[in-house]
């Protein structure tokens, strides 16, 4: 939630209520031209127990109708970290085409002093995996974070004009129909206001 408000809004907030799967559009410029992009706010947390499929099956609408993923852990959290595995499986059991972009996106970078997963850690979990790795922080970096966001919006174009194939299965799955800037900006205005008082 806090890479896609630092994305849409250049602003970093540090609360924020539960996120309940928000869609939102943007227009990004990309190598000279505007393209529209719907960027899904995908629920909860991934338990890595039994009921990891259960929460998978939940993420199930999000998966099929997008075209690139960014999976986000914190380097503070250990759990989030072991989280990418199955939901990398997932993404690819649904998507398995390999040139469909996921970026494993090791987030947090500025708390050093309570990190718990190491950058080599993220780096060979991408290697075994085949994805790109980067790590960032959103509170501290804006840019880096845009950077992510351009990088796979790029990956995403190249493959949209790679074929047909990827025209004819983004016309059978639906997406998502409205984007909803009205939500983030309630949220953000909900967030100012709760740290003003």
């Amino acid at each position: 939630s806090a890479m896609i408000v630092r994305f849409l809004t250049k602003r970093f907030i540090g609360d924020y209520e539960p996120n309940t799967g928000n869609l939102y559009s943007r227009l990004v410029h990309l190598e000279g031209d505007r393209v529209a992009v719907q960027i899904q706010d995908t629920p909860g947390c991934i338990q890595v127990q039994e009921d990891c499929v259960q929460v998978l099956d939940s993420l199930s609408r999000c998966v099929k109708w997008a075209e690139g993923f960014l999976l986000v852990y914190s380097i503070t959290d250990y759990s989030s970290y072991q989280s990418v595995r199955p939901l990398y499986q997932y993404v690819r059991k649904v998507h398995p085409d390999a040139r469909t972009p996921i970026i494993i996106v090791g987030n947090k970078a500025d708390l050093l002093h309570a990190r718990q997963v190491q950058a080599k850690e993220g780096l060979q979990l991408a290697n075994e995996l085949g994805s790109l790795f980067l790590e960032i922080s959103t509170s501290d970096d804006s840019q880096g974070v845009c950077d992510v966001f351009q990088y796979l919006c790029k990956e995403v174009s190249k493959l949209q004009h790679a074929g047909s194939t990827d025209r004819r299965r983004s016309s059978i799955i639906p997406r998502p129909k409205s984007p909803n800037m009205q939500d983030l900006k309630r949220r953000f205005k909900q967030a100012l206001s709760s740290k003003v008082k």
